[in-house]
């Protein structure tokens, strides 16, 4: 992060993203990258997958790949190709959030009875709670705990079935402007998982918690050695098709009976994302606090960059809704994490970038303008 803050050109990515680079036009490297894709052979791309998916598939019927599904739009879309279009058994698999919605709990009923094999991970709320707890408090991640099982669980159960194949949905990093080590590749390791995607902060957040690593089984990532010898393989489907999350929703409303919110989501303009848990209304208002870009400029930059939406569009939407305080949540999240009201906001405090912010009353508001 620079001292000087400063948007993308072409969306509004902001230099405080970590890992973010920008270009001498000013554009960020999401926007380069969705410019560079439109130039690939995605034929060649296809014949890739089918190859990887060739030499994984099970003549018998029984599962041949694994997908990690939460209900929503992405999992689901991925679930669906490898059925209905490549020919694949895909065992489908899920961690239970630790405030699920109405939304979400019925998008997974509607998912199986989509006709997909689901096994549905119940790691124990005790254990879950103080692991979220403690990365709210030590890492401004407010569901640490749900998403360290998202990435170790998943492959560690692919492989104690024998699947050796498993795939995530997009790389963010590359897809949304962060590190472009995963450009030019479909796969990556529990170590990319843990530095990039737990940002480095597992063994911090376990120990802030005091859980027993012997207790860790549903969290703690395979070794990169572990890995190589189960001869894994974790790809993100990205990779293969160019990515879009808007076209990932209508085929997963169509076919897996994905259903959204009526009303749009907190701190955003859309309502089909992201539906499955309260705490993400949370974790999304802690990145703005943090870096100063929330929700809606992530939803924003993806509908600009698929030309749904021109910047100054953008601009609007997120002076409008960026930011907002989860009020309608903060009950459920002070009795989640056990904490009294100013408990809470000591935290929220913590995590609050002061060359961005200044506190008004209980508030913290913006001394930047988007431009």
């Amino acid at each position: 992060m620079t001292d000087e803050v400063f948007w993308c050109t072409t969306c509004l990515n902001m230099s405080t993203r970590p890992r973010i680079t920008f270009d001498s036009q000013g554009r960020c490297n999401a926007c380069q990258w969705a410019e560079q894709k439109r130039t690939f052979d995605w034929d060649s791309r296809k014949v890739e997958l089918k190859n990887l998916l060739d030499a994984n598939r099970s003549d018998d019927g029984s599962f041949d790949c694994v997908v990690p599904v939460s209900g929503g739009k992405d999992g689901s879309y991925i679930a669906y190709q490898l059925k209905a279009v490549y020919g694949m058994n895909p065992l489908c698999i899920t961690v239970t959030p630790p405030l699920p919605t109405q939304v979400g709990s019925q998008n997974i009923l509607n998912f199986i009875g989509s006709g997909f094999d689901l096994i549905q991970l119940n790691p124990s709320a005790e254990t879950m709670q103080k692991l979220n707890r403690a990365g709210f408090i030590e890492n401004g991640l407010p569901y640490f705990g749900w998403l360290a099982a998202i990435e170790a669980a998943v492959p560690k159960y692919a492989a104690r079935l024998g699947i050796k194949l498993v795939f995530y949905s997009e790389e963010g990093e590359t897809e949304y402007g962060g590190t472009t080590k995963l450009s030019g590749s479909p796969f990556y390791t529990p170590s990319f998982q843990g530095e990039v995607y737990l940002e480095s902060g597992f063994e911090l957040v376990a120990n802030a918690a005091g859980i027993p690593f012997g207790a860790l089984d549903f969290y703690s990532l395979m070794t990169d050695t572990e890995f190589s010898e189960q001869d894994m393989k974790i790809a993100h489907w990205s990779y293969f098709e160019d990515w879009n999350p808007y076209y990932n929703y209508l085929v997963a409303k169509e076919y897996c009976g994905l259903v959204e919110e009526i009303e749009t989501n907190s701190g955003t303009f859309t309502n089909y994302a992201q539906n499955d848990q309260d705490l993400y209304a949370l974790h999304t208002y802690l990145m703005y606090l943090k870096f100063g870009f929330g929700r809606a400029t992530q939803d924003a930059g993806i509908d600009i960059r698929r030309g749904a939406m021109t910047r100054d569009q953008a601009v609007n939407l997120v002076k409008f809704y960026d930011g907002q305080y989860p009020e309608q949540y903060i009950d459920t999240y002070l009795k989640y994490f056990k904490m009294s009201l100013e408990e809470f906001e000591v935290v929220l405090d913590k995590w609050a970038n002061r060359k961005l912010f200044k506190k008004v009353g209980r508030r913290w508001q913006p001394t930047f303008k988007i431009i």
